[in-house]
């Protein structure tokens, strides 16, 4: 598997997320927000979490409109796989890639803690390794993490199954309790926990470990 992992200037996740992906066996380019192209067979482009330009105007606005972003959403319009967490989350739903949003969270603190998620779909390369109904504990670290969509857009995600984790104990406000949804092809997540950070035994935990195996022996080639 080749990973390519986008770097915006206050990026604090992306070598994180590149270890992530290197100890599950992928080859990982690092690429630099002002690149127009990635590089030749990425299979998996990594959107990660931080601050991306101080998180000036909203999270991810200014980000989204980065040079890398548009060969990011190039690659999702072809079937590519993406996944941006927490921050990189924010960019997507900023782009377009994703719906909804990423508000202040309810309680308008910055939350940073380990937090139960369930999966509530086996059915994607991200979460193939895990069971429906399986609770895994994924740390998160956001200010801005409160999902919102309309109406329309939740029962469209719940009616085709593209919820892919909720909180067990919503620590932000989202709306029904979501934590990552899936593109409507399944090849994009986006998650404000970090499944990176839960993937070293020596940093806590590595419930995280399995999406990052599973999406080796999971992934078709763009």
């Amino acid at each position: 598997m080749r990973a390519a992992v986008v770097v915006f200037p206050g990026s604090n996740c992306d070598r994180d997320l590149a270890v992530a992906f290197r100890e599950a066996g992928a080859e990982v380019t690092m690429v630099w927000h002002k690149e127009t192209t990635l590089p030749d067979g990425v299979d998996i482009v990594g959107v990660p979490g931080g601050f991306s330009y101080g998180d000036y105007l909203r999270c991810g606005a200014i980000a989204a409109q980065s040079p890398i972003c548009q060969a990011v959403k190039a690659h999702a319009d072809r079937g590519g796989y993406v996944i941006g967490v927490c921050n990189g989350f924010q960019v997507l739903t900023e782009t377009g890639i994703l719906p909804g949003a990423l508000l202040r969270n309810a309680g308008l603190k910055y939350i940073c803690k380990v937090v139960d998620l369930k999966v509530e779909t086996s059915n994607s390369a991200f979460t193939s390794a895990y069971n429906a109904g399986d609770v895994i504990g994924i740390p998160i670290a956001h200010h801005d993490g409160n999902f919102y969509a309309d109406e329309t857009t939740r029962n469209e995600l719940r009616d085709s199954d593209r919820i892919a984790f909720t909180y067990a104990d919503n620590p932000n406000g989202s709306v029904d309790d979501i934590a990552g949804i899936l593109s409507e092809n399944r090849r994009v997540l986006g998650m404000m926990p970090h499944p990176e950070r839960a993937a070293d035994a020596g940093h806590g935990g590595t419930d995280g470990v399995a999406m990052f195996r599973g999406l080796m022996g999971a992934l078709t080639p763009a």
